[in-house]
């Protein structure tokens, strides 16, 4: 999920290391971070794009998640790995991934002569992805909703460089609250109950969830309780308030019932 220039050694002394390792000169690694440089790191070269140019990367991590869950169940632990895709846009980028990942873990089924059941599904954090999402559901078997991405390429706000304007933004009355703290239900929100009603149009069991830190905000895990989503991920110290949330929205889902 990083854009690539968060993997490539940026200081000499790192560089002079895998220069050394590598057996080539240093210069040549210099000239090769400075091609891979980008403008617009995070709208770049990361998620599933990597995956696409440099395949292999997506073949070492599955290996790694897989040969670690076989080891998991021969010690007797249940463990059935979800692989997620970030950054899908398109029903293809996801189909080309899946692809890699089964085509991967059969490998390593066949070297270590026995199998695990695993899931494929893929990040919404994209607009084009919830608005596609009954095509990519046909290749995934659960959506979680990066908020934080998605909340950034709708807006087209960087989450990173806002703190310099939010506090105008939201003195001024422009935002209520700031979008990357609690869902905008307007525009992400909207976006995350089309996908996910699409996405179940297409595969009805298909588990949904949010990712981000939306997912410790009280006010946007009850919308994702009213939308359908299954469960909600957050920072380690929002579980107990994202558990509390999730909690108070259950409740009061079946008091309306109950009326």
């Amino acid at each position: 999920d990083p854009p690539l220039h968060e993997f490539l050694p940026h200081d000499e002394k790192t560089q002079g290391e895998l220069a050394s390792s590598m057996g080539v000169p240093l210069e040549k690694i210099r000239t090769r971070v400075a091609m891979l440089h980008e403008l617009n790191p995070m709208l770049g070269h990361r998620g599933c794009r990597l995956a696409v140019t440099y395949p292999e990367i997506l073949r070492m991590q599955v290996r790694a998640i897989v040969e670690a869950a076989i080891e998991c169940v021969a010690e007797r632990v249940k463990a059935m790995p979800e692989i997620m895709i970030p950054l899908v846009g398109t029903s293809k980028e996801l189909a080309m991934m899946k692809a890699l990942v089964d085509e991967t873990a059969k490998t390593v089924f066949e070297e270590k002569g026995t199998a695990i059941d695993y899931m494929v599904g893929t990040m919404i954090e994209l607009p084009r992805a919830a608005l596609r999402a009954g095509e990519i559901a046909g290749q995934a078997q659960f959506f979680s909703f990066g908020t934080n991405d998605l909340t950034q390429t709708t807006f087209g706000l960087s989450r990173d460089d806002s703190a310099g304007f939010m506090g105008a933004y939201h003195d001024q009355g422009v935002f209520e609250t700031d979008p990357f703290v609690s869902l905008d239900i307007d525009s992400v929100g909207e976006l995350v109950r089309i996908a996910a009603e699409r996405g179940r149009a297409t595969r009805a069991d298909l588990k949904l969830g949010i990712c981000g830190e939306h997912g410790g905000d009280p006010a946007s895990v009850g919308y994702c309780h009213e939308v359908g989503l299954d469960y909600v991920s957050c920072s380690p110290y929002r579980v107990p308030i994202a558990r509390l949330a999730a909690a108070q929205a259950a409740l009061g889902d079946r008091r309306e019932r109950d009326r």
